[in-house]
């Protein structure tokens, strides 16, 4: 019996994960087109972003009224895999952790002027929200960070506004390496991340192979989190509900 468990929670995993490739394909493949209507939606009041990072998973709970242009901006940018294997590449150890530019030269290039209008600032910048990075106003593009610490002090005056909030894993954002501080691309403002856009990963993994980053962005389904049958069957849509998901649903209840 544990043995044909243990099978069919492989079996279930395995069709999780091609569901999910699948679903993320034709979105993917907009990354070079960012007007199209489709990475340009409306985000849902609140959802959760689920990162799979090289440290482990941490869990980013979003709240679209508290920054909706910042909220609708990563929730379709997650959705088309932008973030996906993208680096940390601004960790300082007990105040911020940085990412959003694509490993990818053609996209994040691309995506550098795709700037949108500021939010006003509803939250401030306490330990563990997570906000757009910008140099000038109506700036904002892809780059986020993550406040390790309370920032209000410096960060409110200035106008970041946080979108979200991290609800799970915050250990795991403070575990991020944070050997290379600002050498490695560091602040939009501090103007020395022209080679991240110009040679991507490529250029990072070659002068900072220890970076951690992003295996995966999903935006989670909130009802699939707390465990209930229709949650599992929307997590799954694209697959047959077959014998095999049957059994996993027995077991959960």
């Amino acid at each position: 019996m544990k043995a044909r468990l243990k099978l069919a929670l492989m079996l279930s995993a395995t069709l999780l994960n091609s569901c999910r490739t699948a679903e993320r394909a034709p979105f993917s493949s907009l990354l070079h087109n960012p007007d199209a209507p489709e990475l340009n939606q409306r985000a849902p009041e609140r959802f959760d972003v689920r990162l799979e990072t090289s440290r482990g998973d941490l869990v980013i709970e979003v709240h679209r009224d508290w920054a909706p242009r910042g909220a609708d901006r990563f929730y379709n940018l997650v959705r088309a895999g932008y973030y996906d294997g993208g680096r940390f590449f601004r960790v300082i150890r007990g105040r911020w952790a940085q990412f959003g530019i694509n490993g990818d030269p053609k996209i994040s290039s691309l995506w550098r002027e795709r700037t949108f209008p500021d939010d006003p600032r509803v939250e401030s910048n306490l330990r563990g929200t997570i906000a757009f990075a910008f140099a000038v106003p109506n700036g904002r593009a892809t780059q986020v960070f993550i406040n390790l610490r309370d920032n209000s002090a410096t960060h409110d005056p200035e106008s970041f506004a946080p979108f979200g909030r991290v609800i799970a894993g915050m250990e795991i954002a403070d575990a991020l390496n944070a050997e290379y501080g600002e050498s490695s691309g560091g602040g939009i403002r501090g103007g020395k991340q022209a080679p991240l856009f110009e040679l991507g990963n490529a250029w990072l993994d070659r002068h900072f192979p220890r970076l951690d980053y992003i295996k995966r962005a999903t935006v989670t389904d909130r009802a699939a989190q707390k465990g209930t049958g229709r949650g599992i069957r929307r997590a799954c849509s694209c697959l047959p509900f077959g014998k095999v998901s049957r059994q996993i649903m027995a077991v959960n209840h």
